[in-house]
């Protein structure tokens, strides 16, 4: 009987690659236990929203009679006066006073995240490009100046393999170009690239190694360099 060798069993799937001029130069590898998994939706649905949860900045404050300021005297003293009993101007029911079961900063939104979770995820977001044709493989990105010019070149070769971008609208202008959201995948951050990518719209750049599912899915479109498949196979598949 023949055994195959544990070699055959890491299968890879043939993708294109492409150049900054969007030429088909080749294929490419990519681990299929990174880009061909199936989607299970109630497992990314789980991590986003946690992300979402951890990223919430808590800004809604409101002063309870502890912290308001005054009401140190009784405003009056306790009988004799033919009024109601107050010990503070800073109760609740007087105007100015402090807020009951307010908003305070001590909310807590945070949720656990399981790494093989969250790493399983990420994987299956990728696929789901993958499958949808949304994820555009490159070689290089050669950059002669920091200049955003140049980058919105290289974006605008791109978005020729991405189809027509015109949506029909009601209204006054019967169509509008609205231009896609990409998100740009690099081994490590140069500073040719970080310059040139800040002032575009709809678009953004980051390292391999910080990709998560959130910001996967808040772009359409995802724009890998060759070199970045390496770079989450080390860091996911440790």
């Amino acid at each position: 009987m023949f055994i195959a060798p544990c070699s055959l069993f890491n299968n890879n799937m043939d993708y294109p690659l492409y150049n900054q001029k969007a030429e088909n130069i080749g294929e490419v590898d990519l681990p299929d236990k990174i880009f061909g998994l199936k989607m299970n939706d109630d497992l990314v649905h789980q991590i986003v929203t946690s992300q979402m949860s951890n990223k919430r900045q808590v800004i809604a404050h409101a002063k309870g009679r502890g912290e308001v300021r005054g009401g140190g005297k009784k405003p009056w003293k306790q009988k004799g006066t033919g009024r109601a009993r107050h010990a503070s101007i800073r109760s609740p029911i007087w105007k100015g006073g402090g807020v009951t079961f307010g908003p305070t900063k001590e909310r807590n939104f945070k949720k656990k995240i399981n790494k093989k979770m969250a790493r399983k995820a990420l994987f299956m977001v990728l696929s789901s490009k993958a499958k949808d044709k949304q994820l555009f493989v490159l070689d290089n990105i050669i950059l002669e100046n920091p200049k955003t010019k140049e980058m919105a070149a290289i974006l605008k070769n791109l978005s020729t393999l991405m189809g027509n971008p015109d949506v029909k609208e009601s209204g006054l202008r019967p169509k509008r170009r609205r231009k896609p959201t990409m998100l740009l995948v690099v081994p490590s951050m140069e500073d040719k690239v970080k310059r040139s990518a800040n002032n575009l719209p709809n678009f953004s750049a980051m390292e391999a190694r910080n990709l998560n599912p959130l910001e996967v899915l808040s772009y359409k479109y995802l724009i890998l360099m060759k070199d970045s498949v390496d770079a989450l196979s080390k860091t996911f598949n440790k």
